[in-house]
């Protein structure tokens, strides 16, 4: 079976040729020629099936033969907002397992908790992208900058919102359960998903009930306690499920 080569080219049907660093590695790495087959996907639904034209020391060139617009697999748009670990590389390891299993959009919270406090989203954005080419997704999720937790919550939001702790004298529902509960498979204005996780040390209590006050409804995602990068990648997963176009 002839290997699918897919690159990623946001600007794929206006530009004719590789970005920088698909191209190096087209020529570098896979060491691609003219008449070669390969794939774009530019990140907003739809794929192409393109003809390498020219190849040179630093550029890759192609024309586009087909055009396959991709149906979405699952509805509404999910979305992780997430406290980042102190060790980055279980982050980058969630963000790239969340955009295997399929989301829209990531955000990174800066809590009272938090232990990291900076984060290179570029790094992440980088990951993303070479999960989006490997599981063969045709939307890339959005990669954002680090938000304070208080400005985050106070923005307005579509859809259902939840916040993911473990504090026992605040009243939980179970996260699933709720997400779920809406048996057919229509389209809905609650499809969509916002899902807060916090740091390893937990949102503040008072953060719990500034969310809730701010419309977020405070959930569970089961008994274990989980770390944080399981936490969210639990969290993809669930929504995923839930939102999965049968």
């Amino acid at each position: 079976m002839k290997e699918i080569r897919f690159f990623y080219a946001p600007e794929a049907k206006e530009t004719e040729e590789l970005p920088q660093e698909e191209a190096t590695h087209a020529i570098r790495v896979l060491r691609l020629q003219p008449g070669d087959e390969i794939f774009l996907m530019d990140g907003k639904g739809v794929f192409y099936r393109a003809e390498i034209t020219v190849v040179t020391n630093k550029k890759c060139l192609y024309r586009i033969m087909e055009s396959m617009p991709q149906e979405p697999i699952w509805r509404g748009h999910i979305h992780l907002a997430i406290a980042p670990t102190k060790m980055m590389d279980r982050m980058e390891w969630m963000a790239e397992k969340a955009t295997e299993i399929g989301f829209d959009e990531i955000s990174f919270l800066k809590c009272r908790f938090s232990e990291r406090t900076r984060i290179r989203t570029d790094r992440v954005e980088k990951i993303v992208v070479s999960a989006v080419k490997q599981s063969h997704k045709a939307w890339m999720p959005a990669v954002n900058d680090m938000q304070d937790f208080k400005h985050f919550i106070s923005q307005p939001r579509a859809g259902r919102k939840f916040i993911c702790h473990c504090y026992e004298e605040i009243h939980k529902e179970d996260f699933f359960s709720l997400i779920t509960s809406q048996v057919n498979n229509e389209v809905s204005e609650n499809d969509d998903i916002v899902v807060l996780v916090g740091p390893e040390g937990d949102f503040s209590i008072d953060e719990v009930r500034m969310a809730i006050d701010n419309g977020y409804q405070s959930v569970t995602l089961g008994k274990s306690r989980l770390r944080t990068e399981t936490a969210g990648l639990q969290a993809v997963a669930m929504s995923n499920l839930a939102r999965r176009i049968l």
